[in-house]
């Protein structure tokens, strides 16, 4: 009886009340606190004090999670009763990630491999500790996994370190594998991975401790060791010490792309074809990072020389040849990405690109019209290549009674939403997300529509953007606070569908998001930028402790946007790149000679930034449409951007 009258009450009470009472709200932070000092004894009696909630769960959580780290007793006992009733949640998925680590810990291999075959999205610690469960088991095919683990681009988690130099002890690695990941770290500047990776090695090849450190500090100094005096600056061996010049190398690289290739070809004579055509290929990475002309040259050479690219390699050597104009290329690079990197919307638009400026238009259509009509850039951008433009889908009919109703009394749902409500957003987005899997459209839109009247945007956003068929944009693209924002916006003369688009993409309108830079409020300010705008404009009243206060944070932002348009050629993506990485990255990222905007957005090196002006343009697009404003194109919104050196003068004091 008492769970169904919470039930009623999440039916019945308006906004955040539905998701919680105080009374709950205070019983279960004293849970938390409990957990964080860990007390049991409170914990319990907070336990007690929840009774029903729909966060009682989380609380069993705490108290299961405390009792597995207990350091005189620990025990799982009513670990499986938990992960069963709460099987398909996150939470079910969290307690049972926390429990495979504990029988590893235990070193309870079958038990340890049963649980990680019941996980249903393993994370990198979870698929490591249950490579470990099955290595320690001798279970065939679990060696060639850990080899998979090492070819993948992501950093090694923590819990792979210890099956991987097991493996590593027993020659079970690859040698050739281990240093194609050494290169691959330590061109990246992911050094304290690459050492531990020279430490499995085997010990004929494995560089010293002493000298892998030589060369990160001093690479240029560490070649000229390295080479034999004798044979007029060629390298003492074509082994270890080519190996290790190829490191120097690729350090220097990082910095001076350019000397590191002629240092290069001093002295890559009588080397492998396959190092030499590593170096090459990370040579060409650097070398179009830095957006310097000479790497589709180097991309070939590495090419000739057999060289395997990563899918970072493949998509510079498309943008490479992007940035130059030379569309055969474009289309010769697109043509070598593997197929699943091949079929993504942005290497669609780029070969039907090239196939229209190569004479073979009906080609390009054919490929424009396999996107067209999705909302994000490149479906806009092969639309209006059509000679289309972006229209709103027809808006579908809002969830019914029983939709609302069912979304309403979800628990899993109502749970989520009390977890951001008691300040544990990141838990309460996974539990939101995994409640998702499996609704069809009509249960998602009232699942958005849920959200939005609990007032939490961005699930509404996130929520609404997972429909198949029927599409609500107002979910997609809402417009809060704007009789607040709209004046700021208008006094500073500033698009409103640009500010829109970009706030939807800063914070997804949480008012009090921060960033892990520590950036804060709707339009994600810097500390440092919003004490230096609200001097530049006068703002006496402000103080640091109002950068998360809408209209404060709303009126820096805006005015920002401003000084960064006015001193970036009153360009929305130079501006755009500019507020996510800063002015004088966008300034950098400039081509000697006019570029087309699409390309440089496509060409920004930052993959975070790349990301966010292609979705902030977008993003603009569809508010136009949605607030009933003049809706130019995006091509005419892209538009062209002035060669490197234009203006700069005026824009060299923006923060």
């Amino acid at each position: 009886m008492k769970r169904l009258l919470a039930i009623a009450l999440l039916i019945t009470l308006p906004g955040w009340a539905q998701a919680a009472t105080g009374e709950e709200d205070a019983a279960f932070a004293a849970a938390r606190e409990a957990y964080a000092k860990n007390d049991r004894a409170a914990l319990a009696r907070a336990m007690a004090n929840l009774g029903d909630s729909v966060l009682a769960p989380w609380a069993r959580y705490f108290q299961l999670s405390l009792q597995l780290r207990d350091a005189r007793n620990p025990s799982d006992a009513g670990v499986a009763e938990f992960v069963e009733r709460e099987t398909g949640t996150w939470l079910g998925e969290k307690m049972r990630g926390e429990w495979l680590k504990w029988l590893v810990e235990q070193q309870d291999w079958e038990r340890a491999r049963e649980q990680f075959s019941r996980l249903q999205r393993p994370d990198a610690e979870a698929v490591c500790r249950g490579l470990e469960a099955r290595l320690r088991l001798g279970e065939a095919g679990a060696a060639k996994d850990a080899a998979v683990i090492l070819s993948a681009p992501q950093p090694l988690a923590t819990s792979c370190l210890p099956p991987l130099a097991r493996l590593s002890e027993t020659r079970e690695l690859p040698a050739g594998l281990l240093w194609e990941r050494l290169f691959r770290q330590w061109a990246g500047g992911r050094l304290k991975e690459a050492k531990l990776l020279a430490s499995w090695l085997p010990a004929s090849e494995a560089p010293a401790p002493r000298e892998l450190e030589n060369i990160a500090e001093h690479p240029a100094q560490a070649l000229v060791k390295l080479a034999d005096s004798g044979k007029s600056g060629a390298l003492a061996d074509s082994g270890k010490s080519g190996a290790l010049a190829a490191l120097a190398i690729l350090r220097m690289a990082r910095a001076e792309p350019h000397v590191a290739a002629a240092r290069w070809q001093e002295i890559e004579a009588g080397q492998p074809a396959e190092l030499r055509g590593l170096v090459w290929g990370r040579l060409a990475l650097a070398a179009a990072l830095a957006h310097q002309p000479e790497a589709g040259d180097w991309f070939a050479r590495a090419e000739k020389l057999g060289a395997r690219f990563d899918e970072e390699q493949h998509a510079w050597r498309v943008r490479a040849s992007l940035r130059a104009g030379d569309w055969p290329a474009v289309l010769r690079a697109i043509a070598a990405l593997p197929e699943t990197l091949a079929a993504q919307p942005e290497w669609l638009y780029w070969r039907a690109r090239a196939l229209a400026a190569l004479g073979r238009p009906e080609d390009a259509q054919t490929l424009y019209r396999q996107i067209a009509g999705q909302p994000h850039f490149y479906g806009i951008l092969a639309s209006e290549a059509l000679g289309q433009r972006p229209s709103l889908p027809p808006r579908p009919a809002p969830p019914t009674v029983e939709e609302r109703r069912a979304a309403e009394t979800h628990p899993v749902l109502a749970r989520a939403l009390a977890l951001i409500r008691a300040e544990l957003r990141t838990d309460g987005v996974r539990e939101w997300n995994w409640a998702l899997a499996g609704m069809n459209d009509r249960q998602l839109l009232a699942a958005a529509d849920f959200a939005r009247r609990s007032d939490v945007i961005d699930r509404a956003i996130n929520t609404a953007e997972r429909t198949q068929t029927e599409h609500d944009f107002a979910l997609r693209y809402p417009t809060p606070f704007f009789e607040r924002v709209a004046p700021r916006v208008r006094e500073v003369d500033l698009d409103p569908a640009w500010v829109y688009g970009l706030m939807r993409q800063e914070s997804r309108f949480i008012l009090d998001a921060k960033s892990s830079a520590g950036a804060k409020g709707l339009m994600q300010l810097m500390p440092a930028t919003a004490k230096w705008v609200a001097k530049k404009i006068g703002l006496a009243s402000y103080h640091p402790g109002r950068v998360t206060d809408m209209d404060t944070n709303v009126t820096l932002g805006t005015n920002y946007l401003r000084m960064v348009m006015d001193n970036l050629d009153g360009h929305p993506v130079l501006a755009t790149a500019a507020y996510n990485a800063g002015p004088g990255r966008a300034r950098k990222w400039r081509a000697e000679t006019p570029l087309e905007g699409a390309i440089y957005a496509e060409t920004i090196p930052f993959n975070e930034t790349r990301d966010y002006v292609k979705k902030v343009m977008a993003n603009a697009v569809h508010y136009a449409m949605l607030m009933g404003l003049p809706a130019p194109a995006l091509t005419q919104r892209l538009g062209t951007i002035r060669p490197r050196g234009f203006a700069d003068d005026s824009a060299g004091n923006l923060p």
